[in-house]
């Protein structure tokens, strides 16, 4: 029987996930036949693109082939990385949904007009709906033969304008803007005003009552380390570890407006909008800095105070090994952010 690979959903990341069930290992080395072979798209789905030795059917609808194929390419295919920023008001987050307008949505179909065929778009981080971001880090693998100014403005000719690539770099397929990350770095700006902001309405997050921003710091460092954040965690996350370690929350104060930035080798799901809600807990005098490991050491959830808005968090940065040779440290485009 001839072995056939659905680059639709297995190119990216060598893991089949389609139903026809192959082994990993065996969904990985057909993946590198792929890379180095030629890839076809069925006529009758389009989402089912077979690659292999020899192409025998579609695995998706399994229709055979012959004049049901089309020839898409052959040749080695190149992995990009590039740079993102966005504004997340508009969309309900970063990952894919059915009948909602996300991230990655506009950027998968800016990105493969561009290329000329599907593309799969993989991030650092999936960003939940209204959450900005300043630097995200994604990647795409593609045979298409284009400029690198064709992956920044080129595809940001196809992007809604709160959407923007900042710059794409040729890597190695042994780059993943997700796996081979060694830290995220996330900013929350936060507005300390008895009056709501209206020219930052969905930029910013806002609190009216005063701060104590010396017990919101003594809370902060008290967080800093490796724990099990359960207690930061929510309840649909799927991080396979509740462990994590958190090297740096710093406040500084413009005003009335505050920054905090908070560096991690991961978070959780809603895991820095959960700390940002214990800290103002803290910072508004209804509980002692102390506090702050009392709720490390539940554990649970339902003890700590609700998750803050997520209108002034932006995902500043991610840090990746300097065998890349990426521009991916946070970096202040525009003054705050």
């Amino acid at each position: 029987m001839a072995r056939t690979l659905c680059v639709a959903t297995c190119l990216d990341d060598g893991f089949c996930r389609s139903s026809v069930g192959r082994s990993q290992a065996l969904a990985r080395q057909l993946a590198r036949l792929a890379r180095r072979g030629q890839r076809w798209r069925c006529r009758a789905c389009q989402a089912g693109v077979v690659a292999a030795a020899g192409v025998a059917a579609c695995v998706v609808c399994r229709i055979a082939g012959g004049d049901r194929l089309d020839f898409v390419g052959s040749g080695l295919v190149s992995r990009y990385a590039f740079a993102l920023e966005y504004d997340g008001r508009s969309f309900s987050g970063w990952q894919i949904q059915p009948n909602r307008l996300t991230v990655q949505g506009v950027v998968e179909e800016a990105v493969s007009r561009m290329a000329g065929h599907p593309v799969r778009v993989h991030a650092a981080g999936r960003t939940d709906a209204g959450v900005h971001a300043s630097r995200q880090v994604a990647h795409f693998d593609t045979d298409a033969d284009r400029p690198l100014t064709a992956w920044v403005r080129g595809v940001n000719s196809f992007l809604p304008s709160g959407v923007a690539v900042l710059w794409a770099k040729a890597v190695p397929d042994t780059f993943h803007s997700r796996f081979v990350a060694h830290a995220r770095h996330y900013r929350y700006l936060l507005l300390n005003h008895p009056v709501r902001p209206a020219l930052w309405a969905g930029r910013v997050g806002w609190i009216h009552q005063p701060l104590d921003l010396a017990a919101f710091d003594d809370a902060a460092q008290r967080l800093l380390g490796t724990h099990d954040f359960s207690s930061f965690r929510a309840a649909e996350c799927q991080a396979k570890t509740p462990v994590k370690t958190l090297s740096r929350i710093e406040l500084k104060q413009v005003g009335n407006l505050l920054t905090v930035d908070f560096s991690a080798d991961a978070f959780l799901h809603h895991m820095v909008r959960n700390l940002m809600g214990a800290l103002l807990h803290v910072a508004k005098g209804n509980e002692a800095p102390a506090w702050i490991e009392t709720l490390l050491a539940a554990r649970q959830r339902a003890v700590a105070p609700p998750t803050f808005m997520p209108d002034g968090l932006y995902l500043a940065g991610v840090s990746y090994p300097a065998e890349y040779g990426l521009d991916t440290e946070p970096e202040q485009r525009h003054g705050l952010i």
